[in-house]
């Protein structure tokens, strides 16, 4: 069994290593943000851009006793000029990232999705939960359980291709794709598994790349050997995964909550698909969670960059 943390520790370990990514952080305006976003930036995490209201920021780092004076402030009057502004702060080419605070997550990314004045790019902007399952023996991406209601076959394409993207931003040392369903077996009646199966095949045909693709499959056959043994199920993805994509966003929401609050895993939250990271926290999220959100995105922000670099060359 893996020690709890354990393979959030290594990517964090990884992040701090790296150049701390400039990030605007929209309405930290409770202990919970102001705390996420000053613990990221002392373990070089992050360099954050404080984006609100100067007295609510101010009030809540009093309660949380931090100092913020070693950090930019940009004053806003409310939530909605927040998030805007920090929107702003990313196109202008300010900041690297982009950080939710204590606004809702609807808020922030009305803002991003905006066509003229936000942060969309060609790819379709998907949401992956890093998971860290002590009894799982890799990190765990899980794709898209908040943003993406009900996705069509068109826009799978784009939230498996954000996964594979992450992974490798990750370091993942191969990306394993469980395309999940209900069974394992192509029925026309259930769409999530000829979806699962066109995906498979749009992957072989180089429309998806950068990792191997297996369903439908079931969760038990993809990230159980002894299940996958059992059905006669024999590929490099089941058994093995460590990609789940999900039918819809309520299965996506209910199998991270599950992991969570069954299993006791932790949950790394971000948005990919714009033009920068965008690193999701909540409340009710771990310390370590948090960081570790931080640093997921700061190793896609290097990734980002070192694309850029090579287009560029």
């Amino acid at each position: 069994m893996s020690a709890k943390h354990e393979k959030y520790q290594q990517l964090v370990e990884i992040a701090k290593s790296l150049q701390a990514v400039t990030t605007a952080v929209a309405h930290p305006c409770d202990e919970s943000s102001i705390s996420s976003a000053v613990d990221a930036a002392k373990l070089g995490l992050i360099r954050p851009i404080l984006v609100g209201p100067k007295a609510k920021i101010a009030a809540a780092a009093k309660a949380a006793k931090l100092d913020i004076s070693p950090y930019e402030l940009v004053d806003t009057p409310h939530s909605h000029a927040a998030a805007a502004k920090a929107v702003e702060l990313v196109r202008e080419g300010k900041a690297e990232a982009l950080m939710k605070g204590s606004l809702h997550t609807d808020e922030l990314m009305a803002e991003v999705v905006k066509k003229d004045t936000g942060l969309r790019t060609a790819r379709r902007i998907s949401h992956c939960f890093v998971l860290d399952v002590p009894t799982y023996a890799e990190a765990l991406i899980i794709s898209d359980a908040a943003v993406n209601i009900a996705p069509t076959l068109e826009e799978k394409v784009d939230i498996v291709q954000n996964a594979i993207d992450l992974a490798h931003a990750l370091r993942f040392r191969e990306v394993r794709v469980a395309i999940l369903s209900a069974t394992e077996t192509v029925n026309p009646r259930v769409p999530s598994t000829v979806e699962a199966a066109a995906l498979c095949k749009m992957a072989d045909r180089g429309q998806i790349t950068g990792g191997v693709l297996d369903g439908p499959l079931a969760l038990d056959n993809a990230i159980s050997p002894e299940a996958a043994e059992i059905k006669s199920i024999r590929s490099p993805v089941a058994g093995r995964a460590n990609v789940l994509i999900v039918p819809d966003l309520e299965a996506g929401n209910m199998l991270a909550k599950s992991l969570t609050f069954l299993a006791n895993a932790d949950v790394a939250g971000i948005v990919l698909g714009a033009k920068v990271p965008i690193i999701l926290t909540s409340r009710a999220d771990s310390v370590m969670a948090r960081l570790t959100s931080c640093a997921v995105a700061a190793l896609v922000a290097m990734a980002q960059r070192e694309k850029a670099s090579k287009a560029i060359a």
